[in-house]
C-alpha cells in the first residue's frame, strides 16, 4: 500500500503521478476507513477511457443486426443512433471501472472483500464520463483486516473444575439394569412408584368441559415416575388397585409445548387396567456380559470409570481451553469488516438448515423470507463472535511463529481417511479434507502454547459457591 506524501516529498509525487498519467498508467491513491474499509481514488488516464470507449462500440456492434450491413459492419453514426449514446457510454465505464479496479489491486496488493462501492453512484460519474480526457473515481470496499494482540503471555482465565465423579459409575450401572429389567406382573397391592402401569383415560378442560384434544387413550402404558406425564397425573395413579378408577385434577404446565394446553386446568378419568414391576437383574458377571463386551463386572466398572474419567478429562480440556481463548479475545484489536460478517452469517444460517434438513424436514417451507430476516438479525452476535475467535489465533501464530509441521498434517490426514469407509472416501473432497486437518491441528497447538504460558486459576463451582454463601448466612 502506498503512504501518504510528506510536505517535504509532495512535490516528488506529483511530478511522480504526472509522469504516470502522461504514459497511460492507472494512478492509485489510498486511503484508510473505520471498520477495515479502504478507499481507492483511481486516476483513470485519457487513454485508457478512450480504449474502452473504442471496445465498448465494438462488443455492441456485434450484437446489433441491421438490415443491408454484415454484423459488426454498422457504420458508427449508425449504429450509435441505433443503440443510443448513452448506452455505449455506460457499458464503456462499467468496464473501465472494473478493469481499472483489478489493475488497483494489483498495484496495491489489497486482499479485497466482496465487490467496491462507486462512492458518488454510477449514474453522476457517467455524467462527467468523457472518452479521451481523464477520469478521477473514487471506490470503497471492505478488505482483510490485520488483527493484533495487546498481548500474548500471561493471559489470566478462571475456569470451573470439571472433576470426576465415582458415583457416575453406579448411575450408569443402575441405568443399565432397568433397561434389561423383567417387567412382572403385580397382584395383591395398589401401585407403586417405580411401576409400569397400563390405564386407560379420557380427559376434560377443567374451566369448560370440552374434552382435551389427544387427551384420552383405551390403552396408555406409563413408568410411575415424576416427570413422566403432566404435574399430578402419575401421583394421583399411584395408591390405585388394579380395577380401580379415579379422577384426577392437574394442570398444564405454562411452558408446555402444546401452547393451546398450557396452563389451563385439566381432569381425568382414570382407570388403572394393568400393573408391573420391574425385576432388576442381579448385580453379577452375567449381567456384565449382557450390559456390554466385558466378560465380568469388575471389568464393566473398570471400563466405565476410565470412560468417564476420559471425559472428564476432555470436558475440562475444553472448559479451560474456552476460557483462554475468551482471554485471548479480550487482548484482540481488529475491526471487523461488514462484508465479513455477513459471510459468517449466512455461514450460520447453512449449518442450520442443513441440521433441519437432516431431521427430514422441508427447510424450503420453513425458512420463510420473515424468518431468514429474524435469523440474520439473532445470528449477527454468535457470528461475531466466531469470527473474532479466528482472528485471535491467526494474531497468535504470527505474533509467536506457530505452525504446524506438514508431516503432522500429511499424517492425520492419512489416519483420518483409513477410518473412512469406501463410499466415504469416494465422497471426499481432498483438498477440503487438508485444509480442516491444517486448521484443526494449528488451532490445538496453539491452545496448547496459550495455556502453558498463561495462568489458569480454578472458581468454586456453582454448588459449592451456594454452600459457602449458606455458611455465611
Amino acid at each position: 500500500m502506498q503512504s501518504a506524501a510528506t510536505p517535504s516529498d509532495s512535490g516528488t509525487a506529483a511530478k511522480a503521478a504526472a509522469a504516470g498519467q502522461a504514459s497511460g498508467e492507472l494512478q492509485v491513491k489510498v486511503s484508510p476507513r473505520p471498520a477495515s474499509r479502504v478507499a481507492l481514488e483511481l486516476a483513470i488516464p485519457g487513454s485508457l477511457s478512450k480504449a474502452s470507449y473504442e471496445a465498448a462500440i465494438s462488443k455492441l456492434s456485434g450484437s446489433v443486426k441491421l438490415p443491408g450491413f454484415r454484423k459488426g459492419k454498422v457504420p458508427r453514426p449508425v449504429l450509435l443512433q441505433q443503440i443510443g449514446s448513452k448506452r455505449v457510454l455506460a457499458t464503456a465505464l462499467e468496464d473501465l471501472v472494473e478493469t481499472s479496479y483489478r489493475q488497483a489491486l494489483e498495484i496495491e496488493t489489497l486482499a479485497a472483500l466482496g465487490s467496491p462501492e462507486l462512492s458518488e453512484g454510477m449514474e453522476l460519474v457517467l455524467e462527467r464520463f468523457q472518452p479521451g480526457s481523464e477520469l478521477t473515481i473514487t471506490l470503497e470496499l471492505d478488505v482483510e483486516p490485520t488483527p493484533s494482540l495487546k498481548a500474548t503471555k500471561g493471559l489470566q482465565a478462571e475456569v470451573e473444575p470439571v472433576v470426576y465423579d465415582p458415583a457416575r459409575v453406579d448411575e450408569l450401572i443402575e441405568q443399565s439394569r432397568r433397561q434389561l429389567a423383567t417387567l412382572v406382573p403385580v397382584e395383591g397391592r395398589p401401585a407403586e412408584a417405580g411401576d409400569v402401569a397400563e390405564l386407560s383415560f379420557s380427559g376434560v378442560f377443567g374451566d369448560s368441559g370440552e374434552p382435551i384434544p389427544g387427551g384420552s387413550s383405551d390403552s396408555f402404558e406409563v413408568e410411575l415416575e415424576e416427570g413422566r406425564m403432566i404435574p399430578g397425573f402419575v401421583d394421583g395413579v399411584i395408591g390405585l388397585a388394579v380395577g380401580e378408577s379415579k379422577t384426577i385434577d392437574c394442570r398444564f404446565p405454562d411452558s408446555y409445548q402444546q401452547q393451546e394446553l398450557a396452563g389451563r386446568q385439566a381432569s381425568f378419568e382414570v382407570t388403572l387396567k394393568e400393573l408391573k414391576s420391574r425385576e432388576l437383574p442381579a448385580l453379577d458377571d452375567a449381567f456384565a456380559q449382557r450390559a456390554s463386551d466385558q466378560q465380568t463386572l469388575a471389568e464393566l466398572r473398570a471400563q466405565l470409570e476410565q470412560q468417564l474419567q476420559e471425559e472428564a478429562e476432555r470436558r475440562g480440556k475444553a472448559a479451560r481451553h474456552g476460557a483462554l481463548l475468551a482471554a485471548l479475545v479480550d487482548q484482540l484489536e481488529v475491526e471487523l469488516p461488514e462484508t465479513m460478517v455477513q459471510r459468517e452469517v449466512v455461514n450460520l444460517l447453512e449449518q442450520t438448515a442443513a441440521e433441519i434438513a437432516q431431521q427430514g424436514m422441508d427447510v424450503k417451507k420453513l425458512f420463510t423470507p420473515d424468518l431468514v430476516r429474524s435469523l440474520m438479525d439473532t445470528s449477527r452476535p454468535e457470528a461475531e463472535q466466531r469470527l473474532r475467535r479466528s482472528m485471535a489465533l491467526k494474531a497468535l501464530a504470527i505474533a509467536e511463529q506457530i505452525e504446524v509441521e506438514r508431516e503432522a498434517i500429511e499424517a492425520k490426514v492419512k489416519e483420518i481417511s483409513r477410518e473412512l469407509n469406501q463410499q466415504q472416501q469416494g465422497q471426499l473432497d481432498p483438498q477440503r479434507l487438508h485444509l480442516s486437518v491444517a486448521n484443526d491441528l494449528l488451532q490445538d497447538k496453539l491452545l496448547t502454547w496459550l495455556e502453558a504460558n498463561s495462568t489458569i486459576t480454578e472458581k468454586l463451582s456453582s454448588e459449592a459457591a451456594a454452600g459457602e454463601e449458606a455458611a455465611a448466612s
